[in-house]
This record gives structure tokens, sequence and C-alpha cells, in this order.
């Protein structure tokens, strides 16, 4: 009787944004009678790999029609989905049958979907399979020609790019190497679009976003339709800090598991900007499925999640946000298991102020009731609001502002603040020996420390927690937005007027009761130059 044939290749399967690694052992009868089985939780599209396989082998010239194969994907727990699995299945089967020696895969992640003709097609996920097998001490690493230039963004490791089924089999039995999968170039950061001289006047909400980007703050732009709500958003994202290194991958992996990084890699440069409609499903904004996959939020991880029509989202996908918004993380618990899934980002929210969008309209457009404009604002619940430290009113524009042909400034300057003041934020930390991250994530034991007070600001804040009843998430989140604020104009110590504008930004008190002090606020702001009498 001829001996049984083994052999274990090496491939992944994703959970969330992080990859698992798969081992695919084969065992092969040469004689008795034909069969194919898989095992080991095997998804519909990975039990249809029988077929690809086979007819991908048939075509390079190896039958393994008449053997009696058994297929063990190792962990047996660990659902597995996707065509990713391919090509570590077709070298699994070549190297039980003696075609492809053992030592030539002992150490190395096969990742590729098979045609039937033997090509090898990109595939999702290769990002966070590279990053997996760096992790595991891997030697080398065969991927999808059409993903070669996602995997080499991860270093230390030997990436391989394949075009069809016959070229690795000759690489793999040193007959002829595949190519080596080059670091592309991602080029310089594109120019932001829109650019902040782009947008007329709103002088108070673009001063609030370069708050917002400074200290990572999430942000709150309540105004009438077409006031520039939308464009602000979209020009926050522009003057963040640029991303390098683990700061860039670690979102990207989000990004190539979702199958978004086929296009290409250069705009990698820039951080995410996700803008989900107000009709996305709860796995679609938080993640979810039978096998765990990355929602909105985690693909606007370390750069900007924007919610246009923020009180048009469900009420349950809005709290669903709490999480996140606190941990920078979301967690889905399965019965499978629990996957966390990273989700650091910075929440801009646009509303209108009711559902015409025209409360408070000098001409008197709007119909709503009172009952009516309760109802709409009373869609954001307390708690999602407590942790929106920046909201600002955009209102609609004069004749004046549109016609005002006179440039303003640039991202370009408003980024140069921004760096520098999370340089200032990063020394601060290093200093103190608090972790990394911005002002908006400062754990609260440290904001004696960190957010130094002179005399007169400690009296400001006195009067605005006593006077005006600030809660202690109020009182945190003022001190937070002030010490951005003092980073900003490269303060080490809070002065009273860098109070005086955090303040301006929150709405925790009454208005009508801290008319002083939002005046205060507004006089501060106007001698930046930057608030609208």
């Amino acid at each position: 009787m001829a001996p049984r044939m083994h052999l274990t290749t090496l491939s992944a399967a994703i959970r969330g944004v992080v990859a698992e690694i798969v081992r695919i052992e084969v065992t092969m009868e040469p004689t008795g009678f034909p069969g194919f089985a898989m095992v080991g939780l095997p998804g519909a599209a990975v039990r249809e790999s029988r077929v690809r396989v086979l007819n991908a082998l048939d075509h390079v010239g190896y039958r393994f029609g008449d053997r009696h194969i058994v297929v063990n994907l190792a962990p047996a727990d660990l659902p597995k989905s996707g065509s990713a699995l391919d090509l570590a299945l077709a070298v699994a089967l070549l190297g039980a049958a003696g075609v492809v020696p053992a030592e030539a895969v002992a150490s190395t992640m096969l990742v590729g979907e098979l045609g039937l003709r033997g090509s090898i097609r990109p595939v999702s996920g290769v990002l966070p399979f590279m990053v997996r097998a760096r992790q595991d001490r891997m030697a080398c690493a065969i991927v999808p020609a059409g993903n070669a230039a996602e995997a080499a963004l991860v270093g230390g490791i030997d990436v391989r790019a394949a075009e069809d089924l016959a070229g690795v089999v000759d690489h793999l039995r040193d007959q002829r190497p595949l190519p080596a999968g080059d670091q592309p170039d991602l080029g310089e950061r594109p120019a932001p679009s829109p650019d902040m001289t782009e947008i007329r006047g709103q002088n108070a909400a673009k001063r609030a976003a370069e708050g917002a980007a400074a200290g990572g703050h999430n942000l709150l732009l309540s105004g009438p339709p077409g006031a520039g709500k939308t464009m602000i958003a979209r020009a926050l994202a522009g003057i963040l800090p640029p991303m390098s290194g683990d700061a860039m991958i670690e979102p990207a992996a989000g990004h190539s598991a979702g199958g978004l990084l086929r296009r290409g890699v250069r705009y990698l440069r820039c951080r995410p900007f996700r803008a989900p409609h107000h009709s996305v499903s709860i796995a679609g904004l938080v993640g979810g499925g039978g096998i765990p996959r990355p929602g909105e939020v985690s693909l606007a991880h370390n750069g900007v999640l924007f919610l246009d029509e923020m009180p048009e989202f469900g009420g349950y996908a809005l709290d669903m946000l709490r999480e996140p918004l606190e941990e920078g993380r979301v967690t889905i618990a399965r019965a499978s298991g629990v996957t966390a899934m990273p989700a650091r980002f910075t929440l801009v929210g646009a509303m209108n102020p009711c559902r015409c969008g025209h409360a408070g309209d000098p001409k008197g457009r709007c119909r709503c009731t009172d009952s009516d404009k309760r109802a709409y604002v009373a869609r954001l619940s307390g708690p999602l609001l407590d942790r929106i430290d920046i909201r600002i009113g955009v209102p609609s524009l004069s004749y004046k502002d549109i016609s005002d042909s006179r440039p303003s400034e640039s991202s370009a300057s408003v980024l140069e603040r921004v760096v520098r003041a999370r340089c200032l934020q990063a020394e601060r930390r290093a200093r103190l020996g608090l972790p990394e991250g911005s002002n908006a994530t400062l754990p609260g034991g440290s904001l004696d420390v960190v957010c130094a007070l002179d005399p007169a600001a400690k009296l400001l804040v006195e009067k605005v927690v006593k006077g005006q009843g600030l809660s202690a998430r109020g009182y945190t989140r003022v001190l937070k937005v002030a010490r951005t604020v003092a980073d900003l104009g490269g303060r080490a110590v809070v002065r009273d007027d860098d109070v005086a504008e955090a303040v301006h930004y929150s709405r925790d008190i009454r208005e009508e009761e801290a008319a002083a002090v939002v005046q205060k606020g507004r006089q501060v702001a106007g001698a930046w130059g930057v608030m609208e009498s």
C-alpha cells in the first residue's frame, strides 16, 4: 500500500482588522476511493475553493482527481471566509504530492485567489496578513502581484509578487525566483480639498476646527443649510498632522480588510475621512457580521468621522458611538469570540437648528413649533453630547461675506500651528510619563498638572463652575480645550482668555446665565481676528 502523504502550508484569515494564522494541513491517499473533504469551519467561498484549486492545478499540469484528499484548516474553531486561502491550499496539495519541497514553505505565508487557468488574483486583507507574518517572524510572503505594493508597506519580511501558479511552483522549487515587492512611493501629501482659504467667512467655525485638529477634540457644527458646515468638516481633515510609520499602517489595515486598498496606496499620506449616509446600518457604522468586519468608526481610525445631518441618524446608532469615543476602540461579541477593533477618530457632526433648518432666521422662514425644535435637537442624547468638546454655530453668510474676495488663511498655514501644538503636547506627555495622545485623551488625574492655570484663569473657571452649574465632565472639557487654545498660542500656562474661548465652545451652561462669559469669549476670539460680531 502506498503511504499517506502530508504537508502543511501557512496563510491567514481576517477577524476584524487583524489576521489570524491559518495552517492548511493536507493528507493525500494515492490510492483508494477518490474524494475531497474539507474541515475547520470553512465559509462558502472557502468550500468553493476546491473547484478553483483543482482546475488551476489541472491547467498547469497536475491532476489530483483520482486521490482521496482531506484538508484541515486549523485552528478548527476559527471561521474562515473569502478566497485568500486558495494559493496556500494549492501549494499544500503540490507539497503532499512531492512536487514542492516541504522546507520551501515552512516559513512562508501564501495569499491569493486562483483563477481556473492558474492566474493569481488580488484579495482583501493583505496588509493585516503581512503585519501578522512579521509578528510571527516568517521569512517570506508570496502575494498576488496586484497586492504587492500594499504588502511591501510592512517592512521586515521578504515579499514576493506572483502572477500565476506556475510561477509560484518554479519559485518554490528554486528554478525561477519571483520578483520582490518593492516599497511603494507614496509621493507627497496631496493638497487638502477644500482648502481653508476657499471657505468664505465663518472665521469662528474655522477657528473651532483648528482647535479640534490641534487637540483631537470632537466638533459639532450647527447652522442652516448652505452655511458651509460640510466644507469646514472636509477642510479639517486637511489640517490634521500627517501620518507615517505605524500610525499610517494601523488605519490602513482596516481599509485593507475592507478591500479599499485595491485601488492603490498613494492616498495613505492622507488621514482617513469617512462620511457615511444617515441610512447606514449599525453593522456598517460600528462593525459587525457573523465574522466581524470593520465599520465606519474603524475605517476612520486616526482620521475624521463626519456625520452630516447628525440628528437624522438613528438614536441607537448614535449611542453606539459612545464606546469608541470614550475608549478609542469598538468591541464586538459573537458566539465564536470577542473581537476588538481600533476606533480612535475625531468626530465631526453637522446639524440644522431644526428640521427645516431655518430656526432663528430673521426673515421668519421657519415654521417649526417650539416643541418640534426641542424634539429635533433632543435626538442627540446628553451622554453623546458630553463627549463632544467643541460646539459652534455656523450662521448664514451675509452678502458681504459671500462677495468678499480677500484671501483668507490657507490650510498650510493653519497646519503649521496645529503641528506645533501637537509637538508641545507630545513633549509634555513624554516629560510627565503619560501615554501618547492628544489633549482630548488626557487622563483626569493629570489635568491639574497639564492644565496649569494662571490666577486670573482660576478665578474665571471658579466663576463658571459655581455660578453656572458646570458639570464635572463639562469642567474637564473646558480645561482640555483651554489647554489646546494655549498650545496653539505656544503658552505653557493657561490664561483667562484661553479659558474664555473654551467656555465659548461649551454648551453645558445656560446661555442666558453665561452671557458675560460668552461675551468675554467673543472679545478674546475677536482679538484673534476669528469671531464675527
